[in-house]
């Protein structure tokens, strides 16, 4: 031990709004045992607070009363928006854990989601009570999902549901940056899978064969295993040697490669723990010993970037700069430090920070936690940092004046939060992370593609093995032409793009991109995905599922045929769609299209109780109803509107050249209504159509607009008495289809080349080939002809 910690040790003097730690207090409720109780997430957590009150040595009854701070750790079915509680939940968890306990705090905070809240509430609570704003504080954190998942589908099961009065600060789930529709559409919805992208980076970044990984990962967690075998409060108390936990077995099947299920983290637990946080004015006030008291030496908590941001997958920056700077803060060097517990959901977390961070050996002999790690001592959802800070406070106070570490991992390898503990005195110190964190965002940005072609190199990669024994391939890569990057899937059965993923290193292999309707798909050449994905010639089906079609000479008519849901979309409708209009486009003795809906309405939007049950959500290239992201259509779409055109519904008549409305029409981008926003093109287009004003409020209320307010200002071309919407924009077609097919096509050209030019000098003045093109047509020649001879002309549309 240095002079400087010795000095510390020996502190007399210290600031009384110093903030402490004096409590600690963890449970567990093992599912099978004689002991099992079934406790709720509530009774967890008050168990594990009452435990942390016993362990202050002080009057309870006083020190409950001078809490004025509760703050709880989200369970897991609080972390994920739309996620259920089979036996019910409480709707304010801090305050229900309080009022088991007979507190009653002026503050309850619910945490965001994340693995790092634990840590980063007790440094936030810390700071509360070296600013002055509170002087005894409780974290606490609970989940009972083995309970929850026991009696889900049984008669007779306990009900969970709780309801307290009282203020609730609650934050939210936590997700900005940490989930994305993209990935999720190409298979990255389960934590394995996306976990095993950075792994398998790793992997590539030190040249190591699959035996050789599997080895090391075997060497991190054997110790784990050790630990969380003598641990009381651990969900499997069971040591493994290294080559147990990478062997492939029938309990030990594949996950995501290259994880085994005994290496990925446990989260069928009922467990539960809590931290006391007092200033030290307030302890001695309490009588609390101070031989107990623990002090924070040095705390960081830094965000990562978006998954697709990250400049190297192997490495994951914000963790290994919050661990140093733990540790400069508190003057310290790793081999100051006794106890370590580095969150430990799969490998790569603790790889990341501790060995690649620090340089510290797997085979440390202080080991690498002091919990057992997720996968072996369990996690309760977002709280197991809870229980490694708590077992670090324990094992300071039996070795007095040294240092306990504890990192603390949240989503995926996204933020992390770091705390140095010890007996010994030290001031708080204001926290410092903002300079690190500018050094994260000042990163390069990586150009990115949602919908991606061509030859590509893979950058990372991994395979989900289902129970059924089925295979997905998930590759991340970079487009060699433009040096984007993507993420992909393997093609359904496409036994020869999993062939590359089973290459002894698939990382810098060379893979076809193509992109389809459900997102980018990778196989071994173009040819190879011409034979999987074969390209459809544009042309008109006898029938469609979802659509009615009807042609009439040169005019298409399209009838969304879904009136039961009020025309509402789902992918394989927009898939039709994008279909019927690719094929308008590519005919050339079709002239004028309609787009309609059966019955009383046009398109009530996006079908959402398909989405809301499990169906896969997705648009093709050409956008919500084949039109509203298709690029120059060069032939009218004449959207006949016959009822209620409702949030995508309206996008797609927007993207359409005209409108026609009967008097029942009505028109709502009521997206917010439902907490979503249109992001199919009314949000673009719907401002530039009318009034910036009248869109704002439009698109910021979600409210109803009548055709006949739309026909005032612009957006509706024409009106129609009830159920004469598609009769009036039959008349139109025929005004237009009377005029040279050939002149419209190059006057909406004309005006695709120009829309983006704001000065009309300019824009008249644009070089282009339109003038050219339209004077070598036929359709020129004739019309000129037909004028001066007096008589109609006959349009070749060529």
């Amino acid at each position: 031990m240095t002079s400087e910690h010795s000095e510390r040790l020996a502190m007399p003097d210290i600031h009384p709004q110093t903030p402490i730690l004096v409590g600690v207090g963890q449970i567990i409720d093992r599912l099978g045992e004689d002991s099992y109780q079934a406790f709720s997430a509530v009774d967890l957590a008050a168990q594990a607070t009452g435990q942390a009150l016993e362990d202050t040595q002080t009057d309870g009854a006083a020190l409950r009363a001078m809490v004025d701070t509760v703050a709880g750790v989200r369970q897991s079915e609080m972390t994920i928006p739309g996620a259920t509680a089979p036996l019910g939940r409480s709707d304010n968890f801090p305050r229900s854990v309080a009022a088991r306990l007979a507190m009653n705090p002026k503050r309850a905070i619910l945490e965001v989601g994340g693995g790092h809240s634990p840590q980063h509430l007790v440094t936030e609570l810390a700071a509360d009570i070296a600013a002055g704003r509170s002087r005894v504080a409780i974290a606490f954190g609970s989940d009972a999902i083995s309970t929850t998942r026991w009696f889900a589908n049984k008669e007779t099961r306990p009900n969970f549901t709780e309801h307290v009065e009282g203020d609730l600060e609650d934050r939210g789930y936590g997700l900005a940056g940490q989930m994305s529709m993209e990935a999720a559409n190409h298979g990255l919805t389960d934590a394995p899978s996306l976990f095993a992208l950075f792994e398998n980076a790793r992997r590539a970044r030190l040249g190591l064969s699959r035996a050789e990984y599997a080895d090391e990962i075997g060497r991190l967690f054997a110790p784990f295993t050790q630990v969380a075998a003598s641990n009381p409060y651990a969900s499997t108390p069971v040591a493994r040697s290294a080559n147990e936990l990478t062997t492939q077995t029938e309990a030990n099947r594949p996950i995501a490669e290259p994880y085994l299920r005994y290496v990925v983290a446990r989260d069928q637990v009922n467990q539960g723990a809590a931290v006391i946080l007092t200033s030290v004015e307030a302890a001695r006030e309490l009588g609390i010993p101070e031989h107990t008291w623990i002090y924070i030496h040095g705390h960081a908590t830094c965000r990562e970037r978006p998954l697709l941001d990250h400049e190297d997958f192997g490495v994951a920056p914000a963790a290994q700069l919050a661990t140093r700077r733990a540790l400069d803060m508190a003057g310290l060097t790793p081999d100051d430090v006794a106890t370590w517990d580095f969150y430990s959901c799969f490998p790569v977390p603790v790889f990341n920070a501790a060995v690649d961070g620090l340089g510290l050996s797997t085979d440390d002999p202080r080991r690498l936690t002091v919990t057992g790690g997720l996968p072996f001592f369990g996690g309760a959802g977002n709280n197991y940092s809870m229980h490694a800070i708590a077992e670090t406070v324990q094992r300071l106070r039996q070795c007095p004046g040294s240092y306990g570490f504890v990192g603390a991992n949240g989503g995926v390898m996204s933020k992390y939060s770091t705390a140095v503990y010890s007996t010994a005195p030290t001031e708080w110190v204001p926290d410092e992370s903002a300079e690190l964190q500018a050094v994260i965002d000042a990163q390069p940005a990586v150009s990115q593609v949602t919908r991606a072609e061509g030859w590509a190199t893979v950058e990372t990669y991994t395979v989900k093995h289902g129970r059924d024994g089925g295979r997905t391939g998930i590759v991340i890569g970079r487009l060699e032409r433009t040096g984007e990057r993507f993420i992909a899937q393997a093609i359904e059965s496409d036994e020869q793009a999993l062939a590359i993923l089973d290459l002894e290193q698939p990382v810098g292999q060379r893979i076809w991109i193509t992109n389809t309707g459900p997102g980018n798909r990778f196989t071994v050449s173009p040819d190879r995905a011409a034979e999987l994905c074969p390209a459809r010639s544009p042309a008109l089906r006898a029938a469609y599922e979802h659509l009615r079609v009807e042609r009439e000479g040169h005019l298409l008519i399209v009838t969304i045929d879904r009136p039961d849901v009020k025309n509402a979309l789902i992918p394989p409708a927009h898939e039709e769609l994008a279909e019927v209009f690719d094929a308008y486009l590519a005919d050339d003795d079709l002239w004028v299209a309609i787009i309609t809906g059966a019955g009383d309405s046009f398109c009530a939007g996006n079908d959402l109780s398909y989405a809301a049950t499990g169906g896969q959500t997705y648009l093709p290239r050409s956008g919500f109803a084949g039109l509203t992201s298709r690029e120059g259509i060069n032939k009218p779409v004449i959207a006949a509107v016959n009822g209620p055109a409702v949030g995508g519904g309206f996008e797609a008549a927007l993207a359409c050249h005209l409108v026609v409305a009967d008097e029942t029409a009505h028109f709502a981008l009521s997206e917010v209504k439902v907490g979503l926003i249109a992001t199919a093109g009314g949000i673009v287009r719907l401002p530039r159509v009318i009034p910036e004003k009248v869109a704002t409020e439009l698109l910021v209320t979600g409210r109803t607009i009548t055709a006949n307010e739309l026909a005032r200002i612009g957006v509706v071309n024409r009106l129609a008495s009830a159920g004469g919407a598609v009769s009036a924009a039959r008349d139109l077609a025929d005004e237009i289809m009377r005029a040279s097919p050939s002149s419209v096509r190059l006057t909406l050209e004309l005006m695709n080349e120009t829309q983006g030019i704001s000065d009309v000098a300019e824009a008249i003045g644009k070089r282009t080939s339109v003038f050219d093109d339209l004077m070598v047509t036929e359709d020129a020649a004739e019309g000129m002809c037909a004028f001066a001879e007096k008589r109609t002309p006959i349009w070749r549309n060529r």
